[in-house]
């Protein structure tokens, strides 16, 4: 059965190893379901010999005899043949539609993980949402009529056999068809293989661009920009849509190339049976049975070039989310460490870019300890937000590392460290549902207690109390129904959500009021009062007004750090003298 299934057909073409991939693990979950496939595949092929047979026995037999009831048995018999076939025709298609879901099901949770993870280690093409179209590409060949069509290819050799049987010459003729569609399933394979893998680029790159106007929409309509990026968008789609003319025409043409061959094929054979006939060589019913059955030993062949698109791309999409699984292993499960409660330590530490492969940031050593308020100050482009990064785990450090109670942070999944890390970035993003679930950080059955607690800490209580539903306000994808100052505001409760240890707010007062400073400021007091550790990322004093310690941060590199009476005196004095 795996002569004709997906595993070999990967490997054959160079891509990784089957055996050892992620997909190919879960599809092998499936492998009963591949085995019926199979065996429903050889019932299907024997039960194709029911045409052949019908029309061999009514030409030698019923048409000489003149039996009317033979013919009847004979019709009543295929009849019932036929039924079964086209039962277990139907039964196989569902199946292997489930055989996609079910590697779906089984993979979803990864894509989904990939597309999450991905722009934290390397620069993403397109829209980032590669890893899902591939997992979908690879679900629709699996549940299309491809994959019938190589579990069909183990019995051309027994219908060629079987025309042997009847007769050499025709069974050089379906092997002569054979030849020449096998030869235009390779010459598929060898045109459409780089074409289709620029069409899965180029529908990348036009994705991304229609996902960033679509982002930035404001500032498009604003700065009259839509017809400059309509013309850059036309001219990606152009090129998208000449590949995929191009595919599409190589498919279609190989496509027409091989039906005209069977169809030529099936003339050949009927001529040639009618001669053998004509010469006494073979009885009357060899012309029309060879002739189907030169049909059905070529049809898989030519199934296979009709699905060669597919097939192409689905095998592309399995190397690609391949190596991109390879990226982003599965963790063990960790055993789960007692939740941080004392300090913070950072201990030689740098990080470089994902994208660049630049340093960021070199050799950089604090400690911090229950009851601490830290604020980071520096030029821009001085490294801050990739500290912000780096201290709630997004970037790991290269060198050195991050410590909570003494534990570096990779020892903590991401699930069970997110309880005790609040974050909030410096572009704030809100996710589609409402007020209290993105406070709650979308937790299941989450504490009423401890959202309005967060609302409360951050001081944004009575202000989510006057939207129109209140904490059931539904705010829209990326919270555009809210204010930038109330997105902020909201972010910051959904940082201190759960009374985290450690809490990270980078820039946290850009788009607030003299209110909002107030309320950050008292947010940071009780996050101190409660034990824990803040780290405020700022430009403007306000920000780092209940920070009890100052760190200097130029060109990635730690110059002081202390008191923050102390270090903001040494800042002022140079100024004065």
């Amino acid at each position: 059965m795996k002569s004709g299934g997906l595993f070999p057909l990967v490997t054959s073409a160079g891509y990784p190893n089957a055996q050892r991939s992620e997909i190919a693990q879960a599809l092998a979950r499936c492998r009963s379901a591949l085995v019926s496939v199979g065996l429903f595949s050889a019932l299907i092929n024997m039960l194709m010999l029911t045409g052949p047979l019908f029309m061999l026995q009514v030409y030698d037999r019923v048409l000489p005899s003149g039996s009317v009831p033979t013919l009847v048995g004979l019709a009543v018999l295929t009849v019932a043949l036929y039924a079964f076939q086209t039962l277990l025709e139907g039964i196989r298609a569902r199946v292997l539609v489930r055989i996609g879901a079910s590697l779906d099901e089984s993979l979803s949770s990864r894509a989904y993980t990939l597309v999450a993870q991905l722009p934290l280690l390397a620069r993403v093409q397109g829209d980032g949402l590669q890893p899902v179209r591939d997992l979908d590409q690879i679900r629709n060949f699996l549940s299309s009529a491809g994959p019938t069509a190589f579990f069909d290819l183990p019995w051309i050799p027994l219908y060629l056999g079987i025309c042997f049987l009847f007769h050499p010459l025709i069974g050089i003729a379906a092997v002569v068809g054979g030849v020449i569609l096998f030869t235009v399933t390779l010459a598929a394979e060898l045109l459409t293989r780089d074409p289709a893998r620029r069409v899965s680029a180029l529908g990348a790159k036009r994705n991304a661009n229609l996902e960033a106007t679509r982002r930035n929409a404001e500032v498009v309509h604003a700065m009259g920009m839509g017809g400059r990026l309509c013309d850059r968008f036309a001219s990606t789609n152009s090129e998208y849509l000449d590949v995929n003319r191009r595919v599409s025409d190589i498919g279609g043409g190989l496509g027409t190339l091989s039906r005209g061959v069977r169809l030529l094929i099936q003339s050949v054979v009927l001529g040639l049976g009618a001669y053998l006939v004509i010469m006494q060589d073979a009885s009357p019913g060899i012309i029309i049975a060879s002739s189907i059955l030169v049909s059905r030993a070529l049809s898989p062949v030519e199934l296979a070039v009709g699905n060669w698109k597919g097939f192409v791309a689905a095998r592309q999409s399995w190397a690609r989310l391949s190596k991109t699984l390879e990226m982003i292993p599965t963790n063990g499960e960790l055993l789960e460490l007692p939740q941080p409660r004392k300090t913070l330590s950072v201990a030689s530490a740098s990080i470089v870019a994902p994208a660049g492969g630049r340093t960021i940031l070199q050799d950089i050593t604090f400690d911090l300890k229950a009851g601490d308020a830290l604020g980071v100050i520096g030029p821009s482009a001085s490294g801050k937000s990739s500290l912000a990064r780096m201290l709630v785990g997004v970037w790991r450090p290269v060198r050195g590392n991050v410590c909570l109670d003494g534990a570096a942070l990779d020892q903590w999944s991401s699930e069970i460290l997110g309880r005790y890390v609040g974050y909030l970035p410096q572009s704030v993003e809100l996710f589609d549902g409402t007020v209290a679930e993105n406070i709650a950080r979308f937790e299941r059955d989450p504490s009423p207690e401890q959202v309005l607690g967060a609302a409360m800490a951050a001081g944004v209580h009575d202000l989510i109390l006057s939207l129109p539903d209140g904490y059931e306000t539904e705010i829209g994808e990326s919270g555009v129904m809210l204010s930038a100052g109330q997105r902020q505001r909201v972010a910051l409760a959904r940082a201190l959500y759960g009374d985290p240890f450690l809490v990270v707010l980078d820039e946290p007062n850009s788009n607030l009021d003299e209110e909002g400073d107030q309320a950050l400021a008292a947010a940071i007091m009780s996050i101190r009062n409660r034990g824990g550790v803040a780290i405020v990322i700022a430009h403007r004093p306000s920000a780092i007004a209940a920070c009890d310690q100052v760190l200097i941060l130029i060109n990635g590199r730690l110059q002081r750090i202390g008191p923050k009476n102390e270090i903001l005196r040494g800042l002022v004095r140079p100024a004065a003298e």
